[in-house]
């Protein structure tokens, strides 16, 4: 297979992308990559320049990673930053650098998209391959891989790229038949909590609601956006990495893999959580509010997740990065990974020490955390 890397989503088809990306996993789908960089979401001015990899045979696209430029650590999830320090006091430049990863999403999934009966450590030996070489030719630091589904992953460690671990939270619906039935696994104290916080929503004057893409107009989706611009404006300082246009683009092109849970007051929306469903899981993604409700967050972003994954049969909740505030919830410590290319010998023998001990450390975390959940004995 001959490797090349494309500057833009859009010079490669939608067809032949989505042949080897499927729906299953609605971030690696062409549409979502495109309302990206068409938004202007992402793209060089972002610090994200679109490079992806794709490897054809006889013209066909036979395998493909989705790739970006990077000239700076936002967005990751995946926190290089003290890397990037130590570079620079040694005079040393770390970025740009080369990343394989769905910019802003931290959920774990497929990333070298296959053709049918493409042996997976063949193609991933070549990219690498390509990957190895353009690393030189453009003068990278480095090459990262960020949250690959464990078949992948496993893949990367036989080829000797450096393994980084972390912690997140999932919910994992071990058959329960509603919500109620999940609580019953719950010890009494904590069943009580989350009792009284869904009470607390409903005796607030909030009116609740799940929508489908299909059912967002123009005018909610402009709304959740400043709903959006608003949370990060509070919790980062700026306006949230994703523009205007990519939510519109998003609710146009792929409407069946969006479910919104919104929150209303006297008719008028006031929060709103975005999520994305996959074949067996539901992705929350974003989220924002125009008014202070101390358990509104808790409804939109977990509970009404959790009861649209009961009632679709979905195996997993997968709620975004981060937040032991989840474990009270019900949402289990989940290992997650990336793999690493270092360039400079120095640096990857050093990165490489350093990783082993993380992994010692998340798996420790990990063990503490779950004596942190809910579940009375035999109940989760």
């Amino acid at each position: 297979m001959k490797a090349e890397f494309a500057a833009r989503i859009a010079d490669v088809s939608p067809g032949e992308w989505d042949a080897l990306a499927g729906t299953g996993n609605p971030f690696l789908r062409h549409a979502f990559l495109a309302a990206l960089e068409a938004s202007g979401s992402v793209g060089e001015r972002a610090g994200w320049a679109p490079h992806h990899l794709l490897l054809r045979e006889d013209g066909r696209l036979r395998a493909a990673l989705p790739c970006y430029l990077k000239t700076h650590s936002w967005g990751e999830y995946v926190f290089d930053w003290a890397w990037a320090e130590a570079y620079a006091r040694q005079g040393l430049e770390y970025y740009p650098k080369l990343l394989a990863a769905v910019p802003f999403t931290p959920a774990t999934g497929p990333r070298l998209l296959l053709a049918p009966g493409v042996a997976l450590a063949g193609a991933l030996a070549q990219a690498l391959a390509a990957i190895e070489t353009e690393l030189g030719v453009r003068r990278l630091s480095s090459f990262h891989l960020l949250f690959p589904e464990p078949v992948l992953a496993e893949a990367c460690a036989a080829q000797g790229l450096l393994r980084r671990t972390g912690v997140q939270f999932h919910w994992l619906n071990r058959g329960y038949r509603d919500f109620e039935d999940f609580l019953a696994g719950f010890v009494s104290r904590k069943r009580k909590q989350l009792r009284r916080e869904r009470r607390e929503v409903g005796q607030g004057g909030l009116v609740g609601e799940r929508r489908d893409g299909h059912a967002i107009d123009a005018a909610l989706w402009d709304s959740f956006y400043t709903f959006y611009q608003m949370t990060y404006a509070k919790r980062s300082g700026h306006g949230g990495y994703l523009e205007r246009e990519f939510f519109h683009r998003l609710g146009e092109a792929m409407p069946g893999q969006l479910m919104l849970a919104l929150a209303r007051r006297d008719g008028r929306p006031v929060a709103a959580a975005l999520n994305l469903v996959g074949a067996d899981t539901l992705y929350g993604r974003y989220w924002g509010a125009s008014e202070e409700h101390p358990m509104l967050h808790f409804e939109l972003c977990y509970y009404q997740g959790i009861e649209f994954c009961i009632e679709r049969g979905l195996a997993r909740f997968d709620a975004g990065a981060q937040g032991e505030h989840k474990l009270a919830r019900g949402f289990e410590p989940v290992i997650t990974e990336s793999f690493h290319r270092i360039a400079h010998p120095g640096f990857r023998r050093a990165i490489a020490e350093f990783l082993a001990r993380e992994r010692i450390a998340s798996e420790r975390y990990r063990e503490a955390a779950r004596s942190e959940l809910p579940f009375r004995a035999g109940g989760g």
